[in-house]
């Protein structure tokens, strides 16, 4: 991915001119005649409030001219962030477990709550799998996206940035919120990622917010049918079997 314009997205070969430090001059757009990108001189909490107001200008500055290949170790950033995201899952998982009461009770046993850690290991891993492989389908399907490994990893950079929403989560270990809270955060996600994808596609807003919500969905289905079908069931008498061990005196 190269620099572009945040009004317009077209290509440009730099955003600035520095002629001594401190004393840069902003390159403007050969497509559309303006600065090519205005969030260089901002304060950062311009470019934050931008970004919650979804504003696409915003992710393009973001996704094209500072979080770029060509500017960060990529791929460093790219394995932080994944385990973060995924991090953030868990817990997310640990708080839905806890509000059912399943997590926390001074009657549950040690291996009731290895099969509820089992589980939701399961569920962040297989239940994002499932979320990346429906993405990828719809992407493909609704914005005619290749499966080449750069843009599939461009694609999935752009969802996990856009995915700041997450980070709101860290509020629920210092204040107590219901589990909605959790939903509303999830909302907030995905009409994030729509953006960005947007942004990255240069596709319409209905077709992204179709490929987002379409993996969301199936994410959240995954997860009910592990919730209540086979994987808890298999995991719990896989959990309990050692119990039915005991020695028998000679």
């Amino acid at each position: 991915m190269g620099y572009r314009c945040v009004q317009c997205s077209f290509p440009i070969k730099s955003l600035y001119v520095q002629y001594s430090p401190g004393n840069i001059r902003l390159m403007k757009c050969e497509n559309c005649k303006a600065v090519a990108d205005e969030y260089i001189e901002c304060e950062i909490m311009i470019l934050v409030i931008d970004l919650i107001l979804h504003k696409p200008k915003a992710y393009r500055h973001l996704l094209y001219n500072v979080i770029n290949q060509q500017t960060l170790m990529f791929k460093g950033l790219f394995w932080k962030l994944a385990f973060v995201f995924l991090l953030f899952d868990t817990y997310k998982c640990l708080v839905l477990e806890s509000s059912k009461g399943k997590l926390g009770s001074p009657s549950m046993s040690f291996s009731s709550l290895m099969s509820t850690c089992w589980k939701m290991l399961i569920d962040v891993f297989f239940g994002n799998f499932m979320f990346l492989l429906t993405f990828f389908i719809m992407s493909k399907i609704f914005l005619h996206t290749s499966f080449s490994i750069s843009r599939c990893n461009d694609l999935l950079f752009a969802l996990m940035i856009s995915g700041y929403f997450k980070i709101f989560l860290i509020a629920m270990t210092v204040w107590e919120f219901p589990s909605s809270v959790i939903f509303i955060i999830e909302l907030f996600c995905l009409s994030s990622n729509a953006v960005a994808l947007k942004v990255m596609t240069e596709s319409t807003m209905s077709r992204c917010v179709w490929a987002c919500f379409s993996a969301y969905a199936i994410k959240l289905f995954v997860t009910q049918i592990l919730d209540l079908t086979f994987w808890g069931q298999l995991i719990q008498g896989w959990s309990q079997t050692p119990s039915s061990f005991s020695l028998k005196p000679s």
